[in-house]
């Protein structure tokens, strides 16, 4: 009845808004030829090479670029991988303190069962990345670009995303752990699947996010403090 009065009124119905679902990356790789040993190359150029179970720690890979490779069960700490360019890759079980992936690039990139501690990707551009089980305390993802990125079953420590632009970004089942969205800018970012959702600074930045009835129950007293609206019960003095 409310519909057809409505319409009566010559007055549309609203739509409800649909957030857009981020395109999750498709990587076949080819048959890959094992890495032949010795230290990355700074600007080096790796085609369809398996990276396994190498000590990668301390070595210069910077501006370097990976196509169709595999780097599984790789210490990376303090591995320099600044403005590395990761293109149809996987990286799994890959572990590291310190790995220097500032202003990188991952595009079409799986990610999974990763152990890593205070990862500069501060500046990079992610594109169309699944980043699935493991944990990363401490990500910097300051000023980054997020795009079609799957955060699915990992548990994510103080990851800072300030001033970074996210675009189809989903939270499935993932721990997030006082998380800094200072300055970010969102859209269709939904946070309704994360397992748990903690807000250190940002909650003015949400806009742009969705989050589920039972979030926004949790983040209430937050939200009131962030506007300066004392919460008391009747009678309280």
């Amino acid at each position: 009845m409310a519909r057809k009065a409505v319409a009566k009124a010559g007055v549309a119905p609203v739509a409800k808004a649909v957030v857009k679902r981020a395109r999750r990356p498709e990587v076949r790789l080819p048959p890959l030829v094992p890495y032949a040993g010795g230290e990355l190359e700074p600007d080096g150029d790796y085609d369809g090479v398996d990276f396994r179970e190498l000590d990668l720690a301390g070595q210069d890979g910077g501006g370097a670029r990976f196509l169709d490779c595999a780097l599984t069960g790789c210490g990376l700490d303090e591995t320099r991988l600044h403005r590395a360019r990761f293109i149809d890759a996987v990286l799994s079980g890959i572990r590291g303190v310190g790995t220097d992936l500032a202003e990188a690039t991952l595009r079409d990139v799986e990610v999974t069962d990763a152990r890593l501690g205070g990862v500069q990707l501060h500046g990079g551009v992610l594109e169309r990345v699944l980043v699935r089980g493991g944990k990363i305390d401490y990500l910097n993802l300051r000023k980054a670009r997020l795009k079609d990125v799957v955060f699915e079953g990992c548990v994510l420590v103080e990851p800072d995303f300030g001033g970074a632009r996210l675009e189809r970004v989903e939270f499935r089942d993932c721990v997030l752990k006082g998380a800094d969205f200072n300055a970010v800018t969102m859209t269709d970012v939904d946070l309704r699947s994360a397992a748990e959702l903690g807000i250190a600074r940002g909650l003015d930045r949400l806009a742009g996010a969705v989050i589920s009835p039972a979030q926004l129950i949790d983040l209430a007293p937050a939200f009131a403090a962030q506007i300066g609206v004392r919460v008391e019960a009747p009678g309280e003095e």
